[in-house]
């Protein structure tokens, strides 16, 4: 990162080769779309050559502040197309919610890998208007009353489905006893 600061083109490169899987299997689970994935990951890449200073290394690992621009990015896309009349959560599938950046070991890739798949699961069980509130909140960073706007429903009601949500996934998790495998 301190070889960019300088304007070292070496070093995006560098950087790009190592992360730009990240970056895109982040931006596609969240867009769901591989052409305007691509694009965000080249606009991820970009922003980062422009903002290579703001990295504070102190703060945590390239990976995790990489991650954070690309997920913010990819929402900021998403947000936008939601805001058109042709976008809406009728796209959305839980198999392609986003999830953390895989770690570097197998183990624990395959660990999350498994984890990830039995809440997957367990969110089929919900009805759609608990899975949907649940998705804006979790998946997509809404606040509560933007997701009242949004679903043009009472703010008491977003949080109750929410709460409903959160509470019946919690049950089936811990019921499920490939969960504390």
């Amino acid at each position: 990162m301190r070889l960019m600061t300088s304007g070292r083109q070496e070093a995006l490169s560098e950087l790009y080769d190592r992360y730009n899987r990240l970056v895109y299997s982040l931006t596609l689970n969240i867009l769901v779309d591989d052409a305007l994935a691509e694009e965000v990951t080249q606009d991820v890449f970009l922003r980062v050559w422009n903002k290579a200073d703001t990295f504070d290394a102190s703060l945590g690992k390239v990976s995790s502040w990489l991650a954070s621009v690309t997920r913010n990015r990819a929402i900021d896309v998403y947000r936008g197309r939601l805001k058109r009349p042709e976008g809406n959560l009728a796209g959305f599938s839980i198999d392609n919610a986003p999830g953390l950046p895989a770690p570097h070991n197998v183990e624990g890739e395959v660990e999350i890998l498994h984890r990830n798949e039995i809440v997957r699961q367990a969110m089929t069980q919900l009805p759609e208007v608990q899975r949907q509130a649940l998705a804006y909140a979790y998946f997509l960073g809404y606040s509560h009353s933007q997701i009242a706007e949004q679903l043009e429903e009472p703010l008491g009601t977003v949080k109750t489905r929410i709460r409903l949500a959160m509470q019946s996934l919690r049950k089936m998790l811990i019921e499920d006893p490939v969960a504390d495998d």
